[in-house]
């Protein structure tokens, strides 16, 4: 079976935890987690990058400190991971979901100016598959109705819009590096900072509440709960893994957008599949290989033909808005014209680094075309 994902291991991974376990440092804020908050913020320009434990932590970090309060707004797609909307709820926010765009499956930015209210405080973009949404449009937005934006950027690490990374552009980003993702720590996110207004008191939150980071710099002759907070720290063993991934980031980044390349150029004319569409303004990660097929019954067809010519593929989220607790938290605001039925049509196939086998799962759909006419 060509499984649907193989984390990788490129460089120094092993190394580094030795190191780390050697250094005798193995608690949150130690060497590789310097290294990697340095090459954060040099590679990406955020004025801050923070580890966390995973990208869900630090996207509840972002509600913290925008003081969500029940009965605030959150606007953002349904088409996304339970975490977009958890890290909301959790402060009592109700969730807008408005319809996304069937080329790109991010939101339409189209649709958020009609679900904004009184109540209304954040926006939250996804860049699924890492590919941008239309920011030019939402931070216009935001900045008319004095809301706030944050890029859930989950998949988006080494990809832009119009030459800026993802994650950047909104007041508050998010990444994550779990094994699914391109480059990846087992678990682990970051938060980006691109409003200086937020860095002192995020260094608080991700301390419990404390003012740790600023005792351990010299700022504070002793550290003492100052805030609301929790334990947002990864491990060292974790960073030193991720160092490594981010010390061979050119050599991931472009073996995914070749094997990406390929299922493109090879698979762009077969009539039954429809395939991603990146805007002219995006630069994308090869994150994500999909297809869509014409509705559900196909898609599981095609699957299953997959699976008998031992091939993983997965479908992808289920629409929040039609979850239990979608409908106990959120509401979906205009029409779903696209999110349900899109979501159903969608097909991932194997892309990770080191796939050697793409070409022969680019035969396998050949042929399910061929007998499928």
């Amino acid at each position: 079976m060509i499984p649907f994902n193989k984390p990788p291991v490129i460089g120094r991974e092993i190394e580094y935890i030795q190191d780390a376990i050697e250094n005798g440092h193995l608690c949150g804020d130690g060497k590789y987690t310097r290294l990697c908050h340095e090459w954060l913020e040099k590679n990406t320009g955020a004025k801050k990058a923070l580890l966390t434990t995973s990208c869900t932590h630090a996207l509840e970090m972002t509600a913290l400190l925008l003081n969500i309060q029940p009965g605030d707004e959150v606007i953002m797609p349904s088409y996304t991971f339970v975490s977009t909307a958890n890290a909301f709820v959790l402060r009592g926010a109700k969730i807008i979901f408005v319809d996304i765009r069937p080329d790109t499956m991010n939101i339409d930015e189209t649709k958020i100016e009609a679900a904004i209210t009184s109540k209304t405080k954040v926006i939250v973009p996804v860049h699924y598959a890492g590919v941008a949404c239309e920011m030019d449009t939402i931070m216009e937005i935001a900045d008319r109705y004095n809301l706030f934006v944050v890029e859930d950027a989950a998949q988006g690490l080494m990809a832009k819009y119009k030459g800026k990374m993802l994650g950047t552009i909104g007041h508050l980003g998010t990444y994550s590096f779990h094994e699914t993702k391109n480059f990846v720590s087992g678990e682990g996110g970051a938060l980006l900072i691109n409003d200086k207004r937020f860095i002192e008191r995020a260094e608080i939150i991700r301390e419990k509440g404390t003012n740790r980071s600023q005792f351990f710099r010299g700022q504070v002759d002793k550290y003492s709960w100052q805030d609301v907070g929790s334990s947002y720290l990864p491990n060292e063993l974790t960073a030193a893994y991720l160092f490594a991934q981010f010390e061979n980031i050119q050599m991931l980044h472009k073996e995914r957008l070749e094997i990406w390349t390929s299922y493109y150029e090879e698979l762009k004319n077969i009539k039954q599949f429809e395939l991603p569409f990146i805007p002219n303004e995006c630069e994308h990660n090869g994150h994500i290989f999909y297809l869509k097929v014409r509705d559900l019954e196909e898609r599981t067809k095609l699957m299953n033909y997959l699976k008998q010519n031992e091939i993983q593929s997965t479908f992808h989220y289920v629409p929040l808005h039609s979850a239990n607790a979608g409908l106990k938290y959120g509401i979906f605001r205009g029409e779903d014209n696209f999110t349900s039925s899109e979501s159903e049509r969608l097909v991932r196939l194997p892309l990770y680094f080191g796939l050697s086998e793409f070409k022969n799962i680019i035969k396998v759909l050949e042929k399910y075309s061929n007998e499928n006419q």
